[in-house]
């Protein structure tokens, strides 16, 4: 099973968490955090400053480690490394997603997360 390696950005603000739901691909519809792919010869914290920029139009400064989930999905394996992160600048520009929300520890529940992304759910709401 082929592994993909990718990045995802837990950016809270004011016991908020900002998600994202998918609008392409064979997950569209479900709620993530946003981010991407790791490319060759890239840190985890460049691709996803730059995920981010591409996808939101917004600078991060990304923080801490939160965790790394290890997720098998049918067709193969996820590795995600999720950071903390804080918007620098921008505005959070929908480019690539359907729809996004700041979501609280009351309301993180109310949206369909994918699968992998479950187990950062539950430590984010430690934190918010």
């Amino acid at each position: 099973m082929r592994t993909i390696h990718v990045v995802a950005a837990v950016i809270i603000e004011n016991k908020k968490v900002f998600a994202t739901q998918r609008g392409y691909g064979e997950f569209k519809d479900g709620w993530e955090f946003p981010g991407g792919k790791i490319e060759e010869g890239e840190r985890p914290e460049q691709a996803l400053v730059r995920e981010i920029k591409e996808e939101l139009d917004t600078e991060i400064e990304v923080g801490d480690l939160l965790d790394t989930v290890e997720y098998d999905y049918t067709n193969f394996h996820l590795s995600m490394q999720c950071f903390l992160c804080k918007v620098k600048s921008g505005d959070l520009v929908l480019k690539e997603h359907e729809a996004a929300k700041w979501l609280t520890r009351e309301t993180i529940d109310s949206v369909e997360w994918l699968p992998a992304d479950l187990d950062i759910v539950k430590k984010i709401k430690e934190n918010i």
